[in-house]
């Protein structure tokens, strides 16, 4: 033990100290002053001797309080070549300075986790401090949402995007609200949340960007699949009988009692009117059994495919057809080991329907082009399908994908709707990017699967 008894040492200082005093005073009061000349010195040898020990002390102090507060935990106390009076606070600094050191040090590992996972979501983080707008953390996901690859302040933010900045602000904590976002030629559905936190008097906006694009999908495509089980239910019910009704009377108005009976003309009308009836139950029935199509695909059989494969099958299909269509279609395949998990015969439909309705928009262009392309990128594979035709009008691009409708005046309104489920189905997702009279492209975007 480092002479414990420092204390009993400063307590010995105080006491010979006092110890002088009394003799000096008992020195003064026998007018023995001569001997005054040795312990008046010696008084003033012990009190500076305290003070001493008092200024060291503090200024060891000074410099533990002075590493504390620049967070210099670098900072050691020597104690081998300390005083004996300054062995036992030294070491108490560097055990103090080495728990703080092991308490930054965990806290920078918690903080480097915590940044790590929240680089690595998928959900869009941004905070900010509300007074000033100065942003304190924003992710790689909400760059990627946003299009914003830097943030200072948030007022920033207005310039590059008024309609989100405006949705931010305005958003209550608490409360959250889906926002429809055009990005990167993608109309992406973006589920926002809003928080606050509180911390040394200031008060910060907490907002978190997930993209529910996929989830709203599925959720509309379920809705839609239930709504047509219950009309063509409803509707084969309905007109299977008069189908088979008009049929009978058709039968009928052949018998000898009718013709004989009726003059001519009134036969001739009767029989048109029955046969139109007849006609437009059978179209009817027909119309309402393509949609029955969309609610056929339960489960995929699915096999690793290359899409070089896929592309292949599907030229040679569609070959005759777009050479009497003086059509031009273009193959871009930079990788031919792209390869994707997939329905082969579900896929090939998907694509002729696709190929189908590019040929359909440039049959009355000048110079009509298709292509098929596709890209592997950050374990995704992107397949595309572009077209130089007529394009579709913004207002219409989210319409394209719900049962019944149709841009083509003639078109039933089920093709997109088809291939909307097939991608479902298949884990992926279908996009569309078109400009009026500019040309459409499709976007399949699939998990990437190795050959």
């Amino acid at each position: 033990m480092i002479f414990k008894g420092f204390e009993w040492k400063i307590v010995l200082y105080v006491l010979f100290l006092l110890a002088t005093l009394t003799v000096i005073s008992w020195l003064i009061n026998t007018h023995q002053y001569n001997y005054l000349l040795i312990a008046v010195p010696l008084a003033a040898y012990q009190t500076m001797k305290l003070i001493s020990i008092q200024l060291r002390l503090h200024k060891e102090v000074n410099q533990f309080v002075e590493a504390m507060y620049y967070r210099d935990f670098s900072r050691t106390f020597n104690i081998s070549r300390a005083p004996v009076e300054l062995k036992r606070l030294r070491d108490g600094f560097n055990r103090i300075i080495t728990t703080f050191k092991t308490v930054s040090h965990e806290r920078e590992i918690q903080y480097r986790y915590l940044e790590r996972i929240l680089e690595l979501v998928d959900t869009g983080i941004l905070s900010y401090e509300q007074e000033t707008g100065e942003i304190l953390w924003i992710n790689e996901a909400f760059k990627k949402l946003t299009g914003v690859p830097y943030l200072k302040n948030i007022h920033s933010f207005e310039k590059r995007n008024p309609y989100i900045f405006n949705e931010i602000i305005g958003l209550t904590p608490g409360n959250s609200k889906v926002l429809n976002v055009h990005q990167q030629a993608r109309n992406l559905k973006i589920l926002v949340n809003a928080s606050v936190l509180k911390q040394n008097n200031l008060q910060y906006k907490l907002i978190a960007f997930q993209n529910v694009s996929e989830t709203i999908a599925e959720t509309e495509s379920k809705a839609w699949q239930r709504l047509m089980n219950v009309m063509t239910h409803e509707i084969m019910n309905s007109v299977a009988p008069i189908s088979s009704l008009a049929d009978t009377l058709v039968h009928r108005l052949q018998s000898d009692t009718i013709t004989t009976s009726l003059p001519a003309a009134e036969l001739e009308d009767l029989e048109l009117g029955i046969n139109t009836i007849k006609s437009r139950s059978e179209g009817l029935l027909k119309f309402t059994a393509s949609y029955r199509n969309l609610n056929k695909i339960t489960r995929l059989d699915l096999q690793p495919v290359l899409v070089r494969d896929l592309f292949e099958n599907l030229y040679t299909l569609m070959e005759p057809t777009l050479e009497k269509k003086h059509i031009e279609l273009d193959i871009i395949l930079r990788d031919p080991t792209i390869c994707i998990a997939a329905d082969t015969s579900w896929m090939e439909q998907l694509l002729i329907n696709l190929l189908l309705n590019a040929i359909e928009a440039v049959k009355d262009g000048a110079e009509p082009m298709i292509s098929l392309s596709a890209e592997a990128a950050d374990s995704k594979v992107v397949v595309k399908v572009n077209d130089n035709g007529t394009g579709i009008p913004e207002d219409l691009i989210d319409q394209v994908f719900i049962p019944f409708f149709s841009t083509r005046k003639n078109g039933s309104g089920i093709g997109l709707s088809l291939c909307k489920q097939i991608m479902l189905l298949h884990k992926g997702a279908i996009e569309i990017q078109s400009v009026a009279g500019k040309g459409t492209s499709f976007l399949l975007t699939f998990q990437a699967n190795l050959p």
